[in-house]
């Protein structure tokens, strides 16, 4: 039985519960990094490029604390998790196609890194026609998990095993997003710890959503405890992460043109989902710093969100952040939410 290091970072708040139980599954044991600390961050800005975003150099210090306690590093090269159909490539940003590596080379006493790549949209290696076709996405995650249990010793039959509960446990995942639950609810609900994060409100005064990336969401430390922020002021909050894959394609056809990147494309779909819906009283976006992707999506929701009447709030994190700049911007807006709810 090995010990294998997920990170409390990045792709965690979307695919934790699958990978957790393909390796339980399979018979080794899961450490996970504590939530971000201001130890993590600092050692994550030490040891990572000076260039990198927030989230990148909090995943430096995530690993870093994983270093001594595992025998494996699971660090997936994700390429493309979703079929985009007709609106082009989609993929992920540089950083992320390169994290494996960037790890690999920062630490260099680290425990071997599995660094599994993710491809949804890759081809048949041996293709059954003259025309190249594309396999079913669970094909290739399937092999995919073939490939990490190889890795650890596993045989095939034991990886489709593994491979099987987690696309099950997955396919609960996402049925309590679409529930409304957010990511770190519905993880505690799978795997019930001593005090379960809850959000749910009787009566709230205000409905937001709250888009941009999973990693700045719903990272309290990366970004100063926003939701909880919002929970006192007693807002309720949802996320382009509650809604399916289906709902955030349709908004697709609303923009002449997609982006390139996956969670790019999932904050921009989410927000337009939302800035239609009556019920939304306005747009939080949560943009990392130094983020290239984040400066378009941020423009680009601006411009709707003006175009169609929505109040939007732009919050910008990095390592700087303080909560009481997040909290007086935070009033602020509810405050001219109450303003406009009055003068109707």
């Amino acid at each position: 039985m090995a010990k294998v290091g997920i990170p409390h970072a990045l792709a965690y708040y979307l695919y934790y519960p699958f990978w957790k139980t393909f390796f339980e599954k399979l018979g080794h044991e899961v450490v996970v990094s504590t939530p971000t600390t201001r130890a993590i961050l600092d050692r994550g800005v030490e040891e990572t490029v000076n260039d990198a975003c927030i989230p990148i150099k909090i995943y430096h210090g995530h690993v870093a604390s994983l270093i001594d306690q595992v025998d494996y590093i699971f660090c997936p090269r994700l390429i493309s998790v979703r079929r985009h159909g007709d609106f082009g490539t989609e993929t992920f940003c540089p950083k992320f196609l390169g994290l494996p590596d960037l790890i690999r080379l920062t630490f260099t006493g680290a425990p071997p890194i599995i660094d599994t790549p993710i491809d949804i949209n890759q081809l048949e290696s041996k293709p059954k026609s003259k025309k190249d076709k594309k396999r079913k996405p669970a094909e290739i995650m399937e092999a995919a998990c073939v490939e990490t249990g190889d890795r650890l010793g596993n045989s095939i039959t034991q990886s489709r095993a593994a491979y099987q509960k987690a696309a099950q446990v997955h396919q609960r995942f996402l049925t309590l997003l679409e529930q409304g639950k957010l990511p770190p609810e519905a993880i505690d609900i799978l795997f019930p710890p001593e005090n379960p994060i809850s959000y749910e409100l009787e009566n709230p005064e205000f409905n937001l959503a709250v888009v941009g990336y999973p990693y700045a969401i719903y990272d309290h430390y990366i970004n100063v405890g926003l939701l909880n922020i919002l929970h006192k002021e007693n807002i309720k909050v949802y996320t382009q992460d509650t809604l399916s894959d289906k709902i955030l394609n349709q908004e697709a056809s609303e923009l002449p043109k997609s982006m390139f990147w996956y969670f790019s494309n999932r904050a921009v779909y989410g927000a337009l989902y939302y800035m239609k819906k009556g019920y939304i009283d306005g747009i939080v976006h949560i943009t990392a710093f130094a983020c290239g992707p984040d400066s378009m999506v941020d423009r680009l929701l601006e411009i709707e969100a003006r175009r169609r009447g929505k109040p939007y709030l732009p919050i910008s994190i990095d390592e700087h952040t303080g909560e009481s700049g997040v909290r007086t911007r935070v009033e602020a807006f509810v405050d001219m939410l109450r303003y406009r709810r009055d003068k109707k």
